[in-house]
């Protein structure tokens, strides 16, 4: 069995030192070495609780460099946090990590936003407004349909 692992555990980390030896290419946005934001794919579920809402969105970076988001605001809420889910619980975390040339998918089941401490009770057919921040981009703003509360993209979230 030693064998066997010794060489596929030298390709995985031959493999791995490689992908961090990219230099700058026409593939990696502008090649400045920034961050490059898009936000797609946002939904909101309709709310079940007064008090409470998820949203759910992909953050795709194109550029060079590693990115977080930080906060989110949003005029239907007290408060919106950003919470990871690891082994099926979910936690409150300061930020989530945007990889170089990745993305960052909020997801039900997984990753995705808090609207907590509701002003109103959004509908179906309305539209959600929310502000995303960074650690190191421009905010961007994203317009959130809110979806049924079953409604489960065709796009994989």
């Amino acid at each position: 069995m030693r064998r066997r692992l010794g060489p596929a555990a030298l390709v995985i980390a031959g493999a791995l030192a490689l992908a961090g030896c990219g230099g700058t290419d026409s593939d990696s946005g502008s090649g400045s070495g920034k961050a490059e934001l898009s936000a797609g794919s946002a939904y909101m579920p309709r709310p079940v609780s007064d008090e409470m809402a998820a949203g759910f969105l992909t953050v795709t970076n194109k550029g060079g460099a590693a990115d977080e988001l930080t906060s989110v605001t949003s005029d239907i809420a007290g408060q919106v946090t950003v919470h990871e889910t690891v082994d099926g619980a979910m936690r409150e975390v300061k930020s989530l990590k945007i990889p170089a040339g990745g993305r960052l998918e909020l997801k039900s089941g997984g990753d995705h936003l808090m609207f907590e401490q509701l002003k109103s009770k959004p509908k179906e057919g309305q539209t959600v407004s929310v502000e995303l921040r960074f650690a190191h981009s421009a905010p961007l703003k994203v317009e959130m349909p809110v979806k049924p509360p079953t409604y489960t993209p065709s796009t994989g979230h």
